[in-house]
């Protein structure tokens, strides 16, 4: 398992924690979202998912993600 966390940019409320790890999950990968600090901490198999699919993912929720 591959383990990476990402910025994301437009979260406004906790509201927005589950929108994001259900969009996650939903993929194949595990997520955990820090609304404090802005981030999510993702675990995924790199055989069956890709950080860029990650990335899609939250992108089509609304949200930016910054590498």
């Amino acid at each position: 398992m591959k383990e990476a966390t990402v910025q994301v940019q437009g979260m406004n409320c906790r509201s927005c924690v589950p929108r994001i790890e259900s969009a996650i999950h939903a993929i194949g990968a595990e997520g955990h979202v820090n609304f404090e600090q802005g981030t999510i901490d993702i675990r995924f198999d790199e055989e069956k998912v890709q950080i860029s699919d990650i990335e899609e993912a939250i992108q089509k929720k609304g949200y930016n993600v910054v590498v």
